[in-house]
């Protein structure tokens, strides 16, 4: 399954990208974060990996981050690998002017095992929209500094 995403945020890109790679505000637009581990004595290069721990509703996700390319400010790629799931993530940061940043999420979902390949073809909407409520929550956080972290 694939699909794309987009935001405008009423922010400078150097400011989006400030916010965006510092992993101490990921509570602050990803809800349900519990935790995060770096797992690489360089967190930002490629192929470096982080583990990231979610509770949605009663259940408990980890998944790994791979780093496979980081271009900052203009690109930033990386792999999420959970149970069944296998998402590849292609960010893209452009300047629509000097106070605006538009931010595309390329995602490629593989499903792995039949009940992950049944939800994703019977819930694709799902997806969709909690890769559009991250942006959504980022770009609240980013402009107004509202947090989503409980």
């Amino acid at each position: 399954m694939k699909y794309t995403s987009e935001i405008q945020i009423n922010l400078s890109r150097e400011k989006v990208i400030e916010k965006l790679d510092n992993a101490k505000n990921m509570k602050h637009w990803q809800k349900g974060l519990i935790g995060y581990e770096f797992l690489s004595d360089d967190p930002k290069a490629v192929g470096a990996k982080m583990n990231l721990s979610y509770k949605m509703g009663k259940r408990e996700i980890e998944m790994t981050e791979t780093i496979i390319k980081n271009d900052f400010p203009k690109e930033f790629h990386a792999v999420y690998d959970a149970k069944g799931v296998h998402n590849i993530q292609k960010n893209y940061f452009s300047e629509v002017d000097a106070n605006t940043t538009k931010w595309v999420s390329e995602n490629e979902f593989q499903f792995g095992g039949l009940m992950m390949k049944v939800m994703g073809f019977l819930m694709p909407g799902a997806f969709k929209k909690q890769s559009m409520k991250y942006l959504i929550d980022f770009k609240n956080f980013a402009e107004k500094g509202i947090s989503v972290a409980e």
